[in-house]
């Protein structure tokens, strides 16, 4: 088994020595600069991690597939900010505001190639297995986008659509990165499978969590304005389940939704609104316990892997740090 030290270690090579085309710079420039303006890389750590629990060593085999998930993951946060017209991404201006729509709806399009051209480089053995897992997750994912941005036109929608959204958005990805690192290492189709499930749920977690920093979360830390989902009327777990807890301050809550934004102040008015009736209704705390809730079963997906005890903590470990934002 590979240890936790040896895993930072690798992260930290790995996009260190991560280079792109260089010319045109118009085009490389943006990948560069949403690279380098960092993450917390919880798709490759987590890739590295599971490959971790049945190798001693990396290899350029699963670097560079670990690489594919951050690069993969980035252009769509390049996508996603134009969408949402976001100004900030990770306490720095977004592509789209730092250059213009065009530049970053191109820069994210190779971006997306780019990160097949790692996947590419997964052993020979595993390839088909690898390629096919990473395309359906890039489909799912913009399956997941799109849903989202339906929603927006929706006053509220049930809980088991946002659930299937987010699943589709955000946990793919993750449950994708978990489930590549141990095909790339040989581990069987059972574990791969526990780990896929394991990774799953952390991302419905981690999701939730986004959307709880989203409106309680402290802007230097979370890296992004607060808010942004109540301005936007995002369907977010806590505006879904506002809608579900609402009774008599159903109307309320609709009227908060539909307060103009067209300035600072307005939006401002509008996020203190929003977050009155989330207090009121306590739609904060249950998002909490539901991450707890989420965490537990994740848990208990790897604890199925029957593992060392060294082992299983770094899956215990990882999944702490993943949601360890919201408490």
């Amino acid at each position: 088994m590979i240890q936790e030290s040896h895993i930072d270690a690798a992260l930290k090579e790995l996009f260190a020595n991560l280079r792109f085309t260089e010319e045109p710079t118009g085009l490389y420039d943006p990948l560069r600069y949403m690279m380098e303006i960092g993450g917390k890389r919880i798709r490759p750590r987590l890739c590295l991690t599971t490959y971790a629990l049945y190798k001693d060593d990396f290899c350029k085999e699963i670097l560079s597939p670990a690489a594919a998930l951050e690069v993969f993951h980035s252009f769509t946060l390049i996508h996603d900010d134009i969408m949402d017209k976001a100004d900030v991404r990770r306490g720095v201006p977004t592509v789209y505001r730092k250059w213009d729509e065009n530049t970053a709806i191109l820069s994210g399009d190779v971006m997306s190639i780019e990160s097949y051209k790692l996947i590419a480089k997964a052993p020979a053995e595993v390839l088909p297995e690898v390629l096919e897992l990473f395309s359906k997750t890039a489909a799912e994912v913009c399956e997941g986008q799109q849903y989202d941005m339906d929603f927006e036109e929706e006053e509220c929608v049930p809980m088991c659509d946002y659930m299937k959204m987010i699943g589709l958005k955000t946990a793919v990805l993750i449950a994708c990165a978990s489930k590549m690192g141990a095909i790339i290492a040989g581990a069987s189709a059972q574990d791969c499978d526990l780990l896929y499930r394991y990774g799953y749920d952390l991302g419905l977690a981690f999701q939730i969590a986004d959307d709880w920093l989203d409106t309680y979360g402290d802007p230097a830390v979370f890296g992004k304005a607060i808010g942004g989902d109540i301005v936007n009327n995002k369907k977010s777990w806590l505006m879904t389940r506002a809608f579900e807890v609402a009774g008599d301050r159903r109307g309320e809550l609709v009227a908060a939704m539909a307060m103009p934004v067209g300035t600072d102040s307005e939006k401002e008015a509008k996020i203190a609104a929003v977050k009155e009736i989330y207090g009121a209704l306590n739609v904060g705390e249950e998002a909490k316990n539901e991450i707890i809730r989420l965490h537990g079963q994740a848990l208990a997906h790897a604890a199925a892997l029957n593992l060392q005890p060294e082992a299983y903590g770094l899956l215990e470990n990882y999944a702490k740090k993943l949601i360890g934002r919201t408490r």
